[in-house]
């Protein structure tokens, strides 16, 4: 049964979407530092080291050190310490209102989106202000050029913001399904290994209580006419129980029949096949051959299970029902597959295949159901009055 427990992982492209974001905030992050230090050597280098300087340069120092901050401060402090800064320094020097850009998207991040476009026209104000006290005349590029950038900005974040939110939603949604799918997975392997299991005790446990319900029956009938023949069937019964009991112990562990566990590397099916029918005929009058064509080889524990309780639970079906006098098994290997054959030469099956008394178990169903995880076939061919042919069929490679 396969099953899965973890937890769903993201994708490769909602990675790769995340690792994007996180580059987008380490280029705002640099950009910051650059126009700062930008701002302050373009002053420096328009008025020297003159009274402001060491006021220009002790700003400019604490402003970068509020940006490195923003991990222990809480995000509207932090804010509002970087706006105080940069406005005190637009004020000794109007270079400081390119810092404005990367500030613009540093309040878009924090704050809600009113109060974000709030404070970025706060600063467009501050800048075009600052920047028209230098010059002597009106300029429109001084007026019109800080709104269009703060507009683009502020336009450029909200299509950003919405479509991480977009993206955000899809990434959800995707771990949403990967985790129905997981539970999917799992159910249908619950499912899966309930089917399984229904088999194994269909064709172990309760193929070895049916043969006990046969011996005893047979020895209450002779009890008190043959009294040996009924201990003999008493004693049948008893080993057909021990053996029941340690097929059912090794159905929980869920290992192969007790028939198969041999040496690895012996062909143990042929001699698994000839142990089984043996016991299903000792208290039966139905003569059960088997015929081994081919050379024999290990076919693997699930292929010789499979094999093995097809043939028992076909086999127990001719002795309880058939009314056959001889049953043939034969096992064929074959250099791509094997196959198994029971041929008896009862009553067949009806015309009418509806069942004229209650569901015994899984039966032919759980025989195909079996094979068909192998890759394998099964072919019942019948004609009333003149007995059953079941053919199974297994390739020794699946497809």
């Amino acid at each position: 049964m396969t099953t899965s427990s973890s937890r769903p992982t993201t994708p490769a492209w909602a990675a790769g979407i995340l690792g994007r974001a996180d580059g987008l905030v380490t280029a705002l992050h640099a950009t910051f530092v650059v126009l700062v230090a930008a701002s302050a050597v373009r002053y420096l280098s328009g008025h020297g080291f003159g009274d402001r300087a060491p006021w220009v340069l002790t700003g400019a120092a604490i402003l970068l050190a509020t940006y490195a901050a923003h991990r222990v401060l809480p995000g509207w402090l932090w804010l509002a310490l970087l706006v105080a800064g940069w406005f005190g320094l637009v004020l000794l020097a109007p270079s400081f209102a390119w810092c404005a850009v990367p500030l613009s998207f540093v309040a878009l991040r924090v704050l809600p989106f009113r109060p974000a476009c709030a404070v970025v026209a706060a600063m467009v104000v501050t800048t075009v202000v600052t920047w028209t006290r230098m010059s002597d005349r009106l300029d429109p590029t001084i007026l019109l050029g800080p709104v269009c950038v703060a507009v683009l900005a502020v336009g450029a974040y909200r299509v950003l913001e919405r479509d991480a939110l977009a993206r955000q939603s899809l990434l959800d949604e995707l771990r949403a399904a990967q985790g129905d799918l997981a539970d999917a997975q799992h159910r249908a392997g619950v499912l899966a290994e309930r089917a399984r299991l229904s088999r194994e005790i269909h064709d172990s446990v309760a193929q070895g209580l049916s043969s006990i319900n046969l011996l005893l029956q047979a020895a209450d009938s002779e009890w008190e006419n043959r009294p040996a023949a009924a201990r003999e069937h008493a004693t049948q019964a008893a080993a057909t129980a021990r053996d029941g009991l340690d097929e059912v112990r090794r159905v929980v562990r869920d290992l192969a029949p007790a028939e198969l566990a041999t040496e690895p590397g012996d062909p143990a099916l042929a001699d698994a096949l000839r142990q089984t029918c043996e016991r299903l005929a000792a208290h039966s009058e139905v003569e059960v051959r088997v015929q081994v064509h081919g050379t024999p080889v290990r076919l693997g524990p699930e292929i010789e299970t499979a094999l093995l309780r097809t043939a028992r639970g076909a086999l127990a079906n001719v002795l309880e029902h058939a009314a056959a006098s001889t049953a043939v098994v034969t096992l064929t290997y074959q250099p791509d597959a094997v196959a198994l054959d029971v041929r008896d030469d009862g009553r067949g099956l009806p015309e009418d295949p509806r069942p004229t008394a209650p569901d015994r178990g899984r039966g032919l169903a759980g025989i195909r159901d079996r094979l068909q995880e192998l890759g394998g076939t099964l072919v019942l061919e019948s004609e009333p009055g003149e007995g059953t042919a079941l053919a199974a069929s297994v390739p020794l490679e699946r497809p």
